[in-house]
């Protein structure tokens, strides 16, 4: 994305603070996420992949994040 201005001759809607604020914080934790990510793409690069035993199987990793997923929704009655 461009960091430029919209050209003057499109008139741009304004969000309301509560929708602007909320926008700035789902794109500071963007951007955590990709500074995390990048931290760890730098360190394989630098040291190289990390031994098989010291790694989580990626199973292991969708249930506990599916299980994160179920603990936050309501349960149906």
């Amino acid at each position: 994305m461009s960091e430029q201005p919209a050209p003057a001759d499109h008139a741009r809607q304004q969000l309301e603070a509560a929708a602007a604020d909320g926008l700035r914080a789902y794109a500071a934790r963007t951007r955590e996420s990709a500074d995390q990510l990048a931290a760890v793409l730098e360190d394989i690069a630098a040291n190289g992949l990390p031994a098989v035993e010291d790694c989580t199987p990626w199973e292991e990793l969708r249930e506990a994040h599916l299980a994160r997923l179920a603990a936050q929704r309501p349960a149906v009655a």
